[in-house]
């Protein structure tokens, strides 16, 4: 089975491919109830799908652009992966976050936050330790390397989202993120 971001839309468009509905209106039968009516004669026309029109792929591909195009500039210059460098912004904003609360707000593998996290730890950017209250829980922070580090990409983070956003005028910036966010909230 297919896993990451199109895992759910693999399943949809599946079932969509299966599926047909079709209605057949109600007639009273001899006993006053209602009984399906006969099957139509002619059958409706499928709806059209198409793949490049629908939001969540839409979506899903703009994405992986924004994301692989600053992930070019952090890796080539930093030398971390992408889930290095979420687990290094997660951190830059609480001073202690576990591996369960990455994963929760990035959506990223449990497995795939916990390595990128080891590889933080080795590269002396992350300090890991037991969380006193849960012993389970693996709390994260930036040492000064990491905050350093995260202090260097930060910048760059924030021209690159200024490139991607020139590309729309003044007022389509302002409402995009507007609905972004609505989108966001409406959908927790």
């Amino acid at each position: 089975m297919k896993t990451g971001p199109f895992r759910g839309l693999m399943k949809f468009i599946s079932f969509a491919t299966k599926v047909r509905v079709v209605t057949q209106p109600s007639q009273p039968g001899p006993t006053g109830q209602s009984e399906p009516g006969p099957a139509p004669t002619d059958t409706p026309e499928p709806v059209e799908f198409v793949l490049d029109r629908f939001l969540p792929y839409q979506l899903a591909v703009l994405s992986a652009r924004i994301s692989d195009g600053f992930a070019d500039i952090y890796t080539e210059r930093f030398g971390i992966s992408v889930a290095e460098w979420r687990v290094l912004a997660h951190l830059s904003r609480d001073e202690k976050v576990s591996i369960r609360e990455i994963h929760r707000r990035v959506r990223m593998d449990k497995s795939k936050s916990s390595r990128a996290a080891a590889r933080l730890e080795k590269a002396g950017y992350v300090l890991k330790r037991e969380n006193p209250c849960d012993r389970r829980l693996v709390e994260l922070s930036l040492t000064a390397a990491g905050r350093a580090l995260v202090d260097e990409i930060a910048p760059l983070a924030i021209a690159y989202e200024a490139d991607i956003l020139k590309r729309l005028d003044e007022e389509d910036r302002g409402r995009f993120r507007q609905y972004v966010v609505k989108l966001l909230d409406a959908l927790q």
